[in-house]
């Protein structure tokens, strides 16, 4: 699986007049140049009009290869198919299928998909058969994934791991939230793929800790999140820094003018694909609009989190999630928060809570619109409605995965009808509005909404199985209580595949 760059990079070293189309080839003096200026000698050709909310996208040059039926038809090594096999993997979804071919021939993508439609696999199964057989020295990773969030750089890494450990690749996770010791460990003991926030990564670069000059597979993902957080600045001079001739992917679930200028700068000749328009709608997802008279908006919403079964409910502020949480505890609804001002470890174990039913409501911001996958999670409710129809989508994505099915209902007071109707527009969303009451069959039949019991709960860690004691004949201390902690924290937040 050994590639050369003018072997992967065909696009580049071949002649004739799509070369001098584009100005030649990306290492002669008139080509497109990686470090950020605006010299490209019309890669992509006359930009046709964007629709309103969305750049026009790149014409690209050379035609894409045709997509793949199945995983086995695809030039990955051996062990990667097999680890796909054992996982039931083995028919692509759409995205992957398309883009799979080009990337793993070395070609940048530019790929859009909603939320759930495998877009992690996409780019991480090129990433690892491309970085397959090689060994990354200490502090110097071969390939990085760079997201917006703790959340969403756990699940790639979790998504990732057994596909890495087949291929023997090392993956670090570098977020916020913890203590750098324990990342700036892991990449000095060697890491091939690194999955990371910007701010945290840029912080290990500063401290001596990373380097990225080695680094030639590039992913992106929801980059249109990064650039909404203000990340813009750090991305791009993380960019600037790996390797200028390497492969580059941005995937997203939406692609705005926010990130126009990475496309520009960044991406060469790119296969473009989307699986979805950007603002539509899953086909399994409902979406109802439910007027309800601000007076009854916090009965309803407690009934509708003691339903039977798993919910996420979206707030505004963490101060609303915490009073709410608060509330549905005393009501006797097993809830529990998520939002930014939670440590890194208290965000990992409530999410472990809400994945395994030892708590039925999460209660978040939009800390949790992306980068949380719940399997048969149906539900998903905006106790306080989205400003923006790009939060919406990502919110509601939380349901209706995969080809599963869900629900998204937003409770709408009557002073926000008007500006709720601007957003499902906006989002290309045509939702069932019913007017609801409390107790009201409606509310019941859209939602499960019950009475809860009113007997107050507290919602306790998982209660860890003890482990055996040692025989008189072991050998070596056993780890003090608080080692273990600190050891459960590091195996949580640093994930590493051998």
């Amino acid at each position: 699986m050994k590639r050369t760059r003018s072997n992967d990079r065909f696009t580049r070293t071949r002649k004739g007049s799509a070369d001098s189309g584009r100005g030649g080839s990306r290492s002669g003096p008139s080509g497109p140049n990686r470090s950020g200026s605006s010299r490209r000698s019309g890669g992509y050709g006359r930009r046709p009009a964007a629709v309103q909310g969305e750049f026009a996208l790149p014409e690209t040059v050379t035609p894409a290869l045709p997509a793949v039926e199945v995983f086995a038809d695809l030039d990955m090594p051996k062990a990667l198919l097999a680890a796909l096999g054992s996982q039931g993997v083995t028919v692509p979804f759409p995205i992957q299928a398309a883009t799979l071919p080009n990337s793993l021939a070395g070609r940048d993508v530019l790929g859009r998909g909603r939320t759930g439609s495998g877009k992690t696999l996409a780019f991480g199964l090129a990433l690892l058969a491309r970085t397959a057989g090689q060994r990354a020295e200490a502090r110097q990773p071969l390939g990085l994934v760079l997201v917006p969030t703790r959340e969403l750089a756990q699940q790639v890494t979790d998504a990732l791991t057994p596909y890495a450990r087949s291929v023997k690749l090392r993956l670090a996770t570098v977020v916020g939230g913890v203590p750098i010791g324990r990342q700036a460990s892991a990449l000095r003991g060697g890491a091939e793929i690194v999955v990371a926030t910007p701010g945290r990564l840029k912080d290990l670069i500063e401290r001596g800790d990373c380097r990225l000059d080695r680094v030639c597979v590039t992913v992106l993902d929801e980059a249109d999140q990064m650039a909404d957080m203000g990340f813009m600045p750090q991305v791009t001079a993380l960019l600037d820094q790996v390797c200028p001739e390497g492969q580059r992917m941005l995937f997203s679930a939406t692609l705005d003018r926010n990130v126009d200028l990475l496309v520009r700068r960044y991406l060469s000749d790119p296969v473009v694909h989307s699986v979805d328009p950007s603002a539509g709608a899953v086909t399994t997802m409902e979406h109802h609009v439910l007027h309800v008279h601000g007076a009854d908006k916090q009965t309803a919403t407690t009934e509708i989190a003691a339903r039977d079964g798993r919910v996420i409910m979206f707030l505004d502020t963490k101060h609303a999630v915490d009073r709410l949480t608060e509330h549905l505890l005393n009501s006797g609804v097993r809830a529990a928060a998520l939002h930014g001002g939670k440590s890194q470890p208290q965000r990992t174990r409530t999410l472990t809570q809400f994945k395994t039913g030892h708590v039925n409501v999460l209660v978040a911001t939009n800390v949790a619109a992306r980068g949380i996958h719940v399997d048969s999670l149906d539900l998903v409710v905006n106790v306080d409605p989205p400003t923006d129809h790009k939060d919406y989508l990502h919110r509601g994505g939380r349901t209706a995965r995969a080809g599963e099915s869900g629900s998204v209902v937003t409770l709408v007071t009557p002073s926000q009808r008007r500006a709720m109707t601007r957003l499902m527009a906006a989002a290309g969303i045509v939702p069932q509005t019913t007017q609801v009451r409390v107790g009201g069959e409606a509310l019941h039949r859209i939602t499960g909404a019950q009475v809860p019991s009113g007997v107050p709960v507290v919602i306790t860690a998982p209660v860890a199985e003890r482990p055996k004691k040692r025989g008189a004949t072991s050998r070596g201390r056993r780890r003090p209580a608080s080692a273990a902690r600190r050891a459960s924290v590091r195996q949580s937040t640093v994930g590493t595949a051998a």
